[in-house]
Protein backbone atom coordinates (compact mmCIF):
# COMPACT_ATOMS: atom_id res chain seq x y z
CA UNK A 1 0.00 0.00 0.00
CA UNK A 2 1.49 3.30 -1.05
CA UNK A 3 1.73 6.63 0.46
CA UNK A 4 -1.08 7.98 -1.10
CA UNK A 5 -3.49 4.84 -0.76
CA UNK A 6 -2.62 4.97 2.90
CA UNK A 7 -3.38 8.19 3.34
CA UNK A 8 -6.73 7.84 1.38
CA UNK A 9 -7.70 5.18 3.41
CA UNK A 10 -7.26 7.33 6.54
CA UNK A 11 -9.44 9.86 5.06
CA UNK A 12 -11.81 7.54 4.72
CA UNK A 13 -11.58 5.81 7.96
CA UNK A 14 -12.12 9.31 9.21
CA UNK A 15 -14.91 10.33 7.62
CA UNK A 16 -17.02 6.75 8.11
CA UNK A 17 -15.91 7.18 11.91
CA UNK A 18 -17.67 10.66 11.73
CA UNK A 19 -20.88 9.72 9.70
CA UNK A 20 -21.27 6.21 11.28
CA UNK A 21 -20.37 6.39 14.28
CA UNK A 22 -20.21 9.31 16.26
CA UNK A 23 -22.99 10.08 18.69
CA UNK A 24 -24.18 6.89 17.95
CA UNK A 25 -26.50 7.37 21.23
CA UNK A 26 -26.95 11.40 21.01
CA UNK A 27 -30.98 10.49 20.70
CA UNK A 28 -32.55 7.63 21.81
CA UNK A 29 -34.32 4.89 19.90
CA UNK A 30 -36.71 6.47 17.30
CA UNK A 31 -39.84 4.78 16.35
CA UNK A 32 -41.47 1.32 16.51
CA UNK A 33 -38.95 -0.67 14.87
CA UNK A 34 -35.49 0.41 16.40
CA UNK A 35 -36.75 -0.20 20.00
CA UNK A 36 -38.30 -3.40 18.94
CA UNK A 37 -35.27 -4.96 16.97
CA UNK A 38 -32.66 -3.99 20.24
CA UNK A 39 -35.40 -5.27 22.56
CA UNK A 40 -35.58 -8.66 20.38
CA UNK A 41 -31.66 -9.37 20.42
CA UNK A 42 -31.77 -8.31 24.24
CA UNK A 43 -34.08 -11.48 24.87
CA UNK A 44 -31.97 -13.75 23.09
CA UNK A 45 -29.00 -12.51 24.32
CA UNK A 46 -31.30 -13.26 27.83
CA UNK A 47 -31.71 -16.77 26.68
CA UNK A 48 -28.44 -17.63 25.37
CA UNK A 49 -30.77 -18.34 22.45
CA UNK A 50 -29.11 -17.59 18.63
CA UNK A 51 -32.37 -19.23 16.90
CA UNK A 52 -35.55 -18.26 17.99
CA UNK A 53 -36.53 -13.95 17.83
CA UNK A 54 -38.84 -13.31 20.41
CA UNK A 55 -40.36 -10.18 21.88
CA UNK A 56 -41.73 -10.05 25.22
CA UNK A 57 -41.03 -13.80 25.55
CA UNK A 58 -43.13 -14.79 22.46
CA UNK A 59 -41.65 -16.07 19.17
CA UNK A 60 -41.13 -12.98 16.71
CA UNK A 61 -40.68 -14.10 13.56
CA UNK A 62 -40.84 -11.29 11.31
CA UNK A 63 -37.14 -10.87 10.07
CA UNK A 64 -34.47 -13.42 9.71
CA UNK A 65 -31.43 -13.37 12.35
CA UNK A 66 -28.60 -11.42 11.35
CA UNK A 67 -29.19 -8.07 12.73
CA UNK A 68 -30.04 -9.97 15.87
CA UNK A 69 -26.85 -11.79 15.94
CA UNK A 70 -24.52 -8.69 15.19
CA UNK A 71 -26.82 -7.05 18.10
CA UNK A 72 -26.06 -9.85 20.85
CA UNK A 73 -22.21 -9.69 20.05
CA UNK A 74 -22.53 -5.43 20.35
CA UNK A 75 -23.79 -5.51 23.66
CA UNK A 76 -21.50 -8.58 24.76
CA UNK A 77 -18.62 -6.17 24.05
CA UNK A 78 -19.98 -2.96 24.73
CA UNK A 79 -23.33 -3.73 26.93
CA UNK A 80 -26.93 -3.32 26.44
CA UNK A 81 -27.76 0.25 25.27
CA UNK A 82 -29.45 2.42 22.60
CA UNK A 83 -25.96 2.96 20.82
CA UNK A 84 -24.76 -0.61 20.98
CA UNK A 85 -28.33 -1.86 19.39
CA UNK A 86 -27.48 0.92 16.23
CA UNK A 87 -23.58 -0.52 16.27
CA UNK A 88 -24.76 -3.36 13.49
CA UNK A 89 -25.80 -1.00 10.92
CA UNK A 90 -22.64 1.48 11.37
CA UNK A 91 -20.17 -1.66 10.86
CA UNK A 92 -21.98 -3.20 8.48
CA UNK A 93 -22.08 0.21 6.54
CA UNK A 94 -18.28 1.14 6.82
CA UNK A 95 -17.89 -2.60 5.64
CA UNK A 96 -19.35 -2.08 2.53
CA UNK A 97 -17.55 1.74 2.26
CA UNK A 98 -14.29 -0.29 2.30
CA UNK A 99 -15.74 -3.06 -0.37
CA UNK A 100 -16.27 -0.08 -2.44
CA UNK A 101 -13.01 1.45 -2.34
CA UNK A 102 -10.49 -1.58 -3.05
CA UNK A 103 -13.15 -2.80 -5.89
CA UNK A 104 -12.68 0.92 -7.51
CA UNK A 105 -9.00 -0.11 -6.54
CA UNK A 106 -8.86 -2.66 -8.72
CA UNK A 107 -11.35 -2.25 -11.07
CA UNK A 108 -11.89 1.38 -11.80
CA UNK A 109 -8.29 2.92 -10.62
CA UNK A 110 -8.59 6.72 -9.97
CA UNK A 111 -12.17 6.49 -8.37
CA UNK A 112 -11.87 4.46 -5.23
CA UNK A 113 -11.82 7.40 -2.95
CA UNK A 114 -14.32 9.54 -4.71
CA UNK A 115 -16.79 6.02 -5.24
CA UNK A 116 -16.39 5.49 -1.57
CA UNK A 117 -16.81 8.70 -0.32
CA UNK A 118 -19.90 9.82 -1.95
CA UNK A 119 -21.54 6.65 -1.13
CA UNK A 120 -20.83 7.30 2.51
CA UNK A 121 -22.07 11.03 2.00
CA UNK A 122 -25.88 10.19 0.73
CA UNK A 123 -28.41 11.07 3.21
CA UNK A 124 -30.18 7.99 2.99
CA UNK A 125 -26.93 5.95 3.69
CA UNK A 126 -26.32 7.99 6.74
CA UNK A 127 -29.37 7.94 8.05
CA UNK A 128 -30.18 3.92 7.73
CA UNK A 129 -26.08 3.58 8.82
CA UNK A 130 -27.38 5.15 12.11
CA UNK A 131 -30.39 3.12 12.99
CA UNK A 132 -31.13 -0.13 14.95
CA UNK A 133 -32.65 -1.82 12.18
CA UNK A 134 -32.30 -4.79 8.98
CA UNK A 135 -32.27 -2.35 6.47
CA UNK A 136 -28.74 -1.73 6.34
CA UNK A 137 -27.35 -5.03 6.82
CA UNK A 138 -29.53 -6.23 4.06
CA UNK A 139 -28.21 -3.12 1.91
CA UNK A 140 -24.89 -3.39 2.85
CA UNK A 141 -24.17 -7.63 2.39
CA UNK A 142 -25.92 -7.44 -0.90
CA UNK A 143 -23.78 -4.42 -2.56
CA UNK A 144 -20.49 -6.78 -1.39
CA UNK A 145 -22.15 -9.22 -3.03
CA UNK A 146 -22.61 -7.74 -6.29
CA UNK A 147 -19.37 -6.45 -6.22
CA UNK A 148 -18.10 -9.58 -5.76
CA UNK A 149 -19.71 -11.30 -8.54
CA UNK A 150 -18.74 -8.12 -11.00
CA UNK A 151 -15.22 -8.91 -10.10
CA UNK A 152 -15.81 -12.12 -10.97
CA UNK A 153 -16.84 -11.09 -14.38
CA UNK A 154 -14.37 -8.96 -15.56
CA UNK A 155 -11.54 -11.13 -14.13
CA UNK A 156 -13.04 -14.44 -14.31
CA UNK A 157 -11.14 -15.42 -10.97
CA UNK A 158 -13.07 -17.28 -9.13
CA UNK A 159 -12.78 -15.30 -5.56
CA UNK A 160 -15.09 -13.44 -7.07
CA UNK A 161 -17.78 -15.72 -6.55
CA UNK A 162 -16.83 -16.79 -3.36
CA UNK A 163 -17.29 -13.25 -2.03
CA UNK A 164 -20.75 -12.97 -4.09
CA UNK A 165 -22.05 -16.37 -2.83
CA UNK A 166 -20.77 -15.58 1.12
CA UNK A 167 -22.30 -12.13 1.48
CA UNK A 168 -25.35 -12.98 -0.75
CA UNK A 169 -25.91 -15.96 2.13
CA UNK A 170 -25.93 -13.22 4.88
CA UNK A 171 -27.91 -10.43 3.25
CA UNK A 172 -30.37 -13.32 3.35
CA UNK A 173 -29.98 -13.87 6.90
CA UNK A 174 -30.85 -10.00 7.23
CA UNK A 175 -33.88 -10.39 5.22
CA UNK A 176 -34.95 -13.13 3.63
CA UNK A 177 -35.15 -14.64 0.13
CA UNK A 178 -35.84 -10.91 -1.31
CA UNK A 179 -32.00 -10.76 -1.35
CA UNK A 180 -31.42 -14.05 -3.80
CA UNK A 181 -34.58 -12.38 -5.95
CA UNK A 182 -32.85 -9.50 -6.85
CA UNK A 183 -29.35 -10.44 -7.41
CA UNK A 184 -30.65 -13.35 -9.71
CA UNK A 185 -32.87 -10.82 -11.58
CA UNK A 186 -30.35 -8.05 -11.63
CA UNK A 187 -27.41 -10.26 -12.94
CA UNK A 188 -29.96 -11.88 -15.48
CA UNK A 189 -31.14 -8.69 -17.15
CA UNK A 190 -27.67 -7.23 -17.28
CA UNK A 191 -26.58 -11.02 -18.60
CA UNK A 192 -29.46 -10.82 -20.98
CA UNK A 193 -28.66 -7.34 -22.15
CA UNK A 194 -24.62 -8.26 -22.83
CA UNK A 195 -25.94 -11.78 -24.49
CA UNK A 196 -23.21 -13.23 -22.71
CA UNK A 197 -25.26 -16.40 -21.88
CA UNK A 198 -22.23 -18.76 -20.55
CA UNK A 199 -21.94 -15.75 -18.11
CA UNK A 200 -25.11 -17.97 -16.07
CA UNK A 201 -22.94 -21.19 -16.37
CA UNK A 202 -20.32 -19.92 -15.01
CA UNK A 203 -22.22 -17.99 -12.25
CA UNK A 204 -23.77 -21.19 -11.37
CA UNK A 205 -20.80 -21.98 -9.56
CA UNK A 206 -21.38 -25.42 -7.45
CA UNK A 207 -18.62 -24.97 -4.66
CA UNK A 208 -20.09 -21.49 -4.15
CA UNK A 209 -23.93 -22.82 -4.06
CA UNK A 210 -22.06 -24.84 -1.53
CA UNK A 211 -20.87 -22.04 0.76
CA UNK A 212 -24.05 -20.25 0.18
CA UNK A 213 -25.82 -23.11 1.94
CA UNK A 214 -23.55 -23.63 4.67
CA UNK A 215 -23.76 -19.76 5.50
CA UNK A 216 -27.44 -19.21 5.21
CA UNK A 217 -29.65 -22.61 5.52
CA UNK A 218 -28.85 -23.82 9.36
CA UNK A 219 -30.09 -21.01 10.96
CA UNK A 220 -33.33 -21.46 8.54
CA UNK A 221 -33.90 -25.37 8.73
CA UNK A 222 -33.41 -24.72 12.70
CA UNK A 223 -35.92 -22.02 13.19
CA UNK A 224 -38.32 -23.86 11.44
CA UNK A 225 -37.74 -26.96 13.05
CA UNK A 226 -38.36 -25.24 16.82
CA UNK A 227 -41.33 -22.94 15.25
CA UNK A 228 -43.41 -24.55 12.60
CA UNK A 229 -45.53 -21.47 11.88
CA UNK A 230 -42.10 -19.74 10.53
CA UNK A 231 -42.71 -20.31 7.11
CA UNK A 232 -46.58 -18.76 6.82
CA UNK A 233 -45.26 -15.60 9.31
CA UNK A 234 -42.07 -15.28 7.58
CA UNK A 235 -42.47 -16.53 4.38
CA UNK A 236 -46.44 -15.97 3.14
CA UNK A 237 -47.15 -13.24 5.28
CA UNK A 238 -44.19 -10.60 5.51
CA UNK A 239 -43.03 -11.33 2.18
CA UNK A 240 -45.53 -12.32 -0.38
CA UNK A 241 -48.05 -10.78 1.85
CA UNK A 242 -46.26 -7.54 2.13
CA UNK A 243 -46.01 -6.84 -1.85
CA UNK A 244 -49.49 -8.05 -2.43
CA UNK A 245 -51.42 -6.92 -0.19
CA UNK A 246 -51.08 -3.80 2.29
CA UNK A 247 -51.35 -5.56 5.85
CA UNK A 248 -49.85 -3.09 7.63
CA UNK A 249 -51.25 0.31 6.40
CA UNK A 250 -47.97 1.24 4.57
CA UNK A 251 -50.08 2.32 1.54
CA UNK A 252 -48.69 4.77 -0.89
CA UNK A 253 -48.67 6.27 -4.27
CA UNK A 254 -46.87 3.82 -7.11
CA UNK A 255 -44.35 6.88 -7.57
CA UNK A 256 -43.60 7.28 -3.67
CA UNK A 257 -40.02 6.07 -4.31
CA UNK A 258 -39.08 8.95 -7.04
CA UNK A 259 -38.93 11.30 -4.36
CA UNK A 260 -37.47 8.85 -1.78
CA UNK A 261 -34.42 8.31 -3.68
CA UNK A 262 -34.11 11.81 -4.90
CA UNK A 263 -33.65 12.45 -1.26
CA UNK A 264 -31.78 9.66 -0.23
CA UNK A 265 -29.39 10.74 -2.67
CA UNK A 266 -28.83 14.34 -1.51
CA UNK A 267 -26.71 16.39 -1.88
CA UNK A 268 -26.01 14.11 -4.76
CA UNK A 269 -29.68 14.24 -6.81
CA UNK A 270 -28.56 16.40 -9.20
CA UNK A 271 -26.02 14.12 -10.94
CA UNK A 272 -27.72 11.37 -10.02
CA UNK A 273 -30.74 12.27 -12.39
CA UNK A 274 -27.99 13.55 -15.26
CA UNK A 275 -26.13 10.00 -14.91
CA UNK A 276 -29.19 8.20 -15.43
CA UNK A 277 -30.54 10.20 -18.24
CA UNK A 278 -27.30 9.68 -19.81
CA UNK A 279 -27.32 5.72 -19.30
CA UNK A 280 -30.38 5.68 -20.32
CA UNK A 281 -30.29 7.67 -23.69
CA UNK A 282 -27.28 4.93 -24.02
CA UNK A 283 -28.54 2.11 -23.14
CA UNK A 284 -31.90 3.16 -25.48
CA UNK A 285 -29.66 3.51 -28.65
CA UNK A 286 -28.55 0.17 -30.86
CA UNK A 287 -25.13 1.84 -31.76
CA UNK A 288 -24.42 3.61 -28.93
CA UNK A 289 -25.14 0.70 -26.64
CA UNK A 290 -23.03 -1.68 -28.81
CA UNK A 291 -20.10 0.76 -28.69
CA UNK A 292 -20.52 1.51 -24.75
CA UNK A 293 -20.80 -2.65 -23.67
CA UNK A 294 -17.65 -3.14 -25.20
CA UNK A 295 -15.72 -1.39 -23.12
CA UNK A 296 -15.55 -2.10 -19.10
CA UNK A 297 -16.43 0.93 -18.55
CA UNK A 298 -19.71 0.88 -19.93
CA UNK A 299 -20.39 -2.92 -18.70
CA UNK A 300 -20.27 -1.79 -15.21
CA UNK A 301 -22.46 1.63 -15.63
CA UNK A 302 -24.47 -0.51 -17.47
CA UNK A 303 -24.57 -3.24 -14.41
CA UNK A 304 -24.99 0.16 -11.58
CA UNK A 305 -27.97 1.01 -13.72
CA UNK A 306 -29.97 -2.19 -13.18
CA UNK A 307 -29.10 -2.44 -9.98
CA UNK A 308 -30.48 1.12 -9.97
CA UNK A 309 -33.38 0.78 -10.98
CA UNK A 310 -34.57 -2.78 -10.24
CA UNK A 311 -35.45 -2.15 -6.96
CA UNK A 312 -37.05 1.24 -7.20
CA UNK A 313 -39.67 -0.56 -10.00
CA UNK A 314 -40.35 -3.61 -8.34
CA UNK A 315 -41.43 -2.37 -5.35
CA UNK A 316 -42.85 0.43 -7.30
CA UNK A 317 -45.57 -2.27 -7.97
CA UNK A 318 -45.79 -3.11 -4.10
CA UNK A 319 -48.94 -2.58 -2.21
CA UNK A 320 -46.78 -1.58 0.80
CA UNK A 321 -43.97 1.01 0.54
CA UNK A 322 -41.76 2.06 3.35
CA UNK A 323 -38.45 4.31 2.50
CA UNK A 324 -36.35 1.50 3.68
CA UNK A 325 -37.37 -1.11 0.72
CA UNK A 326 -35.19 0.25 -1.98
CA UNK A 327 -32.06 1.11 0.22
CA UNK A 328 -30.16 -1.20 -1.27
CA UNK A 329 -30.59 0.58 -4.56
CA UNK A 330 -28.85 4.00 -3.24
CA UNK A 331 -25.11 2.48 -3.33
CA UNK A 332 -25.64 1.82 -7.06
CA UNK A 333 -27.06 5.34 -7.33
CA UNK A 334 -24.14 6.86 -5.52
CA UNK A 335 -21.58 4.91 -8.05
CA UNK A 336 -23.47 6.00 -11.09
CA UNK A 337 -22.92 9.40 -10.10
CA UNK A 338 -19.23 8.67 -9.17
CA UNK A 339 -18.76 7.21 -12.98
CA UNK A 340 -20.71 10.10 -14.64
CA UNK A 341 -18.19 12.52 -12.14
CA UNK A 342 -15.45 10.44 -13.61
CA UNK A 343 -16.26 10.97 -17.01
CA UNK A 344 -16.74 14.33 -17.15
CA UNK A 345 -13.47 15.14 -15.71
CA UNK A 346 -11.85 13.24 -18.26
CA UNK A 347 -13.59 15.47 -20.53
CA UNK A 348 -11.73 18.58 -18.90
CA UNK A 349 -14.71 20.80 -20.10
CA UNK A 350 -16.04 23.49 -17.87
CA UNK A 351 -19.17 22.74 -15.92
CA UNK A 352 -22.34 24.92 -17.00
CA UNK A 353 -22.89 27.37 -14.14
CA UNK A 354 -26.49 26.66 -14.08
CA UNK A 355 -25.21 22.96 -13.04
CA UNK A 356 -22.72 24.69 -10.75
CA UNK A 357 -25.59 26.74 -9.04
CA UNK A 358 -28.33 23.88 -8.72
CA UNK A 359 -25.49 21.92 -7.02
CA UNK A 360 -24.83 24.42 -4.72
CA UNK A 361 -28.01 25.26 -3.66
CA UNK A 362 -28.91 21.82 -3.34
CA UNK A 363 -26.00 22.00 -0.69
CA UNK A 364 -27.02 24.77 0.60
CA UNK A 365 -30.77 23.49 1.74
CA UNK A 366 -28.55 20.74 3.10
CA UNK A 367 -27.41 22.61 5.61
CA UNK A 368 -30.20 24.96 5.85
CA UNK A 369 -32.51 21.97 6.80
CA UNK A 370 -29.92 20.66 9.21
CA UNK A 371 -29.09 24.02 11.08
CA UNK A 372 -32.86 25.19 11.14
CA UNK A 373 -35.03 21.64 11.89
CA UNK A 374 -38.44 22.48 13.79
CA UNK A 375 -38.39 23.14 17.38
CA UNK A 376 -34.13 23.77 17.04
CA UNK A 377 -32.79 27.07 18.63
CA UNK A 378 -29.17 27.68 18.25
CA UNK A 379 -27.02 26.75 21.13
CA UNK A 380 -30.26 27.09 22.63
CA UNK A 381 -29.85 30.88 23.58
CA UNK A 382 -31.25 32.10 20.26
CA UNK A 383 -35.30 32.70 19.45
CA UNK A 384 -36.15 30.30 17.03
CA UNK A 385 -37.02 33.52 14.39
CA UNK A 386 -33.38 34.23 14.97
CA UNK A 387 -32.53 30.40 14.75
CA UNK A 388 -33.68 30.35 11.10
CA UNK A 389 -32.09 33.41 10.13
CA UNK A 390 -28.67 32.37 11.58
CA UNK A 391 -29.46 28.97 9.46
CA UNK A 392 -30.05 31.15 5.80
CA UNK A 393 -26.61 32.59 6.54
CA UNK A 394 -24.48 30.30 7.01
CA UNK A 395 -26.74 28.19 4.02
CA UNK A 396 -25.98 31.17 1.78
CA UNK A 397 -22.51 31.41 2.74
CA UNK A 398 -21.64 27.20 2.01
CA UNK A 399 -23.56 27.93 -1.22
CA UNK A 400 -21.82 30.57 -2.09
CA UNK A 401 -18.30 29.30 -0.89
CA UNK A 402 -19.13 25.33 -2.88
CA UNK A 403 -20.08 27.36 -6.01
CA UNK A 404 -16.68 29.80 -6.02
CA UNK A 405 -14.45 26.77 -5.45
CA UNK A 406 -16.03 24.94 -8.32
CA UNK A 407 -15.38 27.47 -10.99
CA UNK A 408 -12.16 28.56 -9.88
CA UNK A 409 -10.73 24.57 -9.44
CA UNK A 410 -13.12 22.87 -11.60
CA UNK A 411 -15.02 19.53 -11.55
CA UNK A 412 -12.01 18.12 -9.33
CA UNK A 413 -12.69 19.77 -6.76
CA UNK A 414 -16.93 19.08 -6.20
CA UNK A 415 -16.38 15.92 -3.81
CA UNK A 416 -14.25 17.45 -1.81
CA UNK A 417 -16.35 20.86 -1.45
CA UNK A 418 -19.05 19.24 -1.36
CA UNK A 419 -17.99 17.24 1.77
CA UNK A 420 -18.41 20.47 3.54
CA UNK A 421 -21.89 20.54 3.84
CA UNK A 422 -22.21 16.87 4.80
CA UNK A 423 -19.90 17.61 7.87
CA UNK A 424 -22.19 20.75 8.78
CA UNK A 425 -25.44 18.69 8.19
CA UNK A 426 -24.23 15.63 10.81
CA UNK A 427 -22.71 17.94 13.29
CA UNK A 428 -25.55 20.06 13.68
CA UNK A 429 -28.34 17.31 13.95
CA UNK A 430 -26.19 15.89 16.52
CA UNK A 431 -25.32 19.03 18.45
CA UNK A 432 -28.37 21.08 17.80
CA UNK A 433 -31.22 18.68 17.17
CA UNK A 434 -30.42 15.59 18.87
CA UNK A 435 -31.83 17.06 22.27
CA UNK A 436 -34.79 17.98 20.85
CA UNK A 437 -34.98 14.66 18.88
CA UNK A 438 -34.83 12.98 22.38
CA UNK A 439 -36.93 14.94 24.09
CA UNK A 440 -40.07 14.98 21.73
CA UNK A 441 -39.66 11.35 20.15
CA UNK A 442 -37.83 8.75 21.77
CA UNK A 443 -39.20 6.88 25.05
CA UNK A 444 -35.48 7.21 26.73
CA UNK A 445 -36.29 10.77 28.50
CA UNK A 446 -39.98 9.14 29.70
CA UNK A 447 -38.06 6.05 30.66
CA UNK A 448 -35.99 8.12 32.72
CA UNK A 449 -38.38 9.97 34.81
CA UNK A 450 -39.76 6.23 35.30
CA UNK A 451 -36.77 5.28 36.42
CA UNK A 452 -36.21 8.32 38.68
CA UNK A 453 -39.23 7.23 41.37
CA UNK A 454 -37.60 3.86 42.34
CA UNK A 455 -34.99 1.21 41.73
CA UNK A 456 -37.71 -1.03 42.04
CA UNK A 457 -39.31 -2.82 38.92
CA UNK A 458 -43.14 -1.97 39.27
CA UNK A 459 -45.59 -2.27 36.68
CA UNK A 460 -46.03 0.31 33.93
CA UNK A 461 -48.90 0.86 31.63
CA UNK A 462 -50.09 2.69 28.95
CA UNK A 463 -53.08 4.56 27.73
CA UNK A 464 -53.92 6.33 24.75
CA UNK A 465 -50.09 6.33 23.72
CA UNK A 466 -48.20 5.31 20.83
CA UNK A 467 -46.82 2.41 19.90
CA UNK A 468 -43.37 3.80 19.79
CA UNK A 469 -43.61 4.49 23.38
CA UNK A 470 -45.07 1.17 24.10
CA UNK A 471 -41.96 -0.63 22.45
CA UNK A 472 -39.67 2.35 23.31
CA UNK A 473 -40.33 1.52 26.93
CA UNK A 474 -40.30 -2.09 26.72
CA UNK A 475 -36.53 -1.62 25.83
CA UNK A 476 -35.32 1.09 28.62
CA UNK A 477 -37.36 -0.75 31.30
CA UNK A 478 -36.13 -4.27 30.60
CA UNK A 479 -40.42 -5.64 30.83
CA UNK A 480 -43.07 -5.04 29.16
CA UNK A 481 -45.78 -2.39 29.73
CA UNK A 482 -49.26 -3.26 29.54
CA UNK A 483 -52.06 -1.48 28.00
CA UNK A 484 -55.39 -0.43 28.96
CA UNK A 485 -57.01 -0.66 25.42
CA UNK A 486 -56.29 -4.34 25.64
CA UNK A 487 -57.40 -5.32 28.95
CA UNK A 488 -54.11 -5.26 30.50
CA UNK A 489 -55.00 -3.31 34.14
CA UNK A 490 -52.74 -4.65 36.53
CA UNK A 491 -53.93 -5.36 39.67
CA UNK A 492 -51.26 -4.02 41.81
CA UNK A 493 -49.86 -1.05 42.17
CA UNK A 494 -48.27 0.83 39.05
CA UNK A 495 -47.55 3.67 37.48
CA UNK A 496 -49.92 5.07 33.79
CA UNK A 497 -48.78 6.37 31.42
CA UNK A 498 -51.14 8.61 28.98
CA UNK A 499 -51.72 11.02 26.90
CA UNK A 500 -52.27 14.92 28.33
CA UNK A 501 -56.46 14.19 27.48
CA UNK A 502 -57.43 10.96 29.41
CA UNK A 503 -58.09 11.38 32.73
CA UNK A 504 -61.53 11.85 32.00
CA UNK A 505 -61.88 7.96 31.35
CA UNK A 506 -59.99 6.70 34.42
CA UNK A 507 -63.15 6.59 36.66
CA UNK A 508 -64.71 4.12 34.56
CA UNK A 509 -61.24 2.81 33.78
CA UNK A 510 -60.51 2.00 37.59
CA UNK A 511 -63.23 2.34 39.57
CA UNK A 512 -62.94 2.49 43.06
CA UNK A 513 -59.05 3.16 43.13
CA UNK A 514 -56.81 5.92 43.86
CA UNK A 515 -55.26 7.54 41.13
CA UNK A 516 -52.94 10.02 42.05
CA UNK A 517 -51.08 12.41 39.94
CA UNK A 518 -46.83 12.13 39.71
CA UNK A 519 -45.84 14.01 36.79
CA UNK A 520 -45.92 15.65 33.17
CA UNK A 521 -43.52 14.98 30.31
CA UNK A 522 -44.50 18.09 28.42
CA UNK A 523 -42.23 17.78 25.49
CA UNK A 524 -44.61 14.20 24.56
CA UNK A 525 -47.62 15.27 26.00
CA UNK A 526 -47.99 12.67 28.71
CA UNK A 527 -48.93 12.77 32.30
CA UNK A 528 -47.86 10.15 34.37
CA UNK A 529 -50.46 8.74 37.47
CA UNK A 530 -49.72 6.05 40.39
CA UNK A 531 -52.79 3.99 40.55
CA UNK A 532 -53.10 2.13 43.73
CA UNK A 533 -53.72 -1.68 44.35
CA UNK A 534 -57.31 -3.26 43.40
CA UNK A 535 -59.15 -3.60 46.74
Amino acid sequence: MNTRTRTDVLLLVAFCGFLFFYGLGAFGLLGADEPRYAQVAREMLDRHDWITPTLQGKPWLEKPVLYYWQAIISYSIFGVSDCAARMPAAFDTALMIAAIFFFLRRFRPGSETDGALITAACAGIIGFARGASTDMPLSAMFAIALLGWFAWYEGRKRNGLIVFYFFLALATLAKGPVAIFFAGAILFIFIAIKRDWKAILGSLWVPGILIFLAVASPWYAAVQSRNPEFFRVFILEHNLGRFGQDLYHHRQPFWFYLPVLLLALMPWTLWLILAVAERLRVTMSATERKLSLATHAGSWQLFLLIWLLLPVLFFSASQSKLPGYILPAIPAGALLVTEYLRNLQSENKRLPISLVSLHSILCGLLVFAALAAPGIQLHHRLTAGMGTYVAAVVAVLVMIGIAAAIVRMGIAILRPATMLPIVIGVAALLKLAAPAVDATQSARPVAQVLQGFSHEAFPVALFHTNRQLEYGLEFYLNRPAGRYENGEVPREGHVLVSNQNASDYFSDLLPGRKVSFLTSVPAQKLDLFWVGPAN
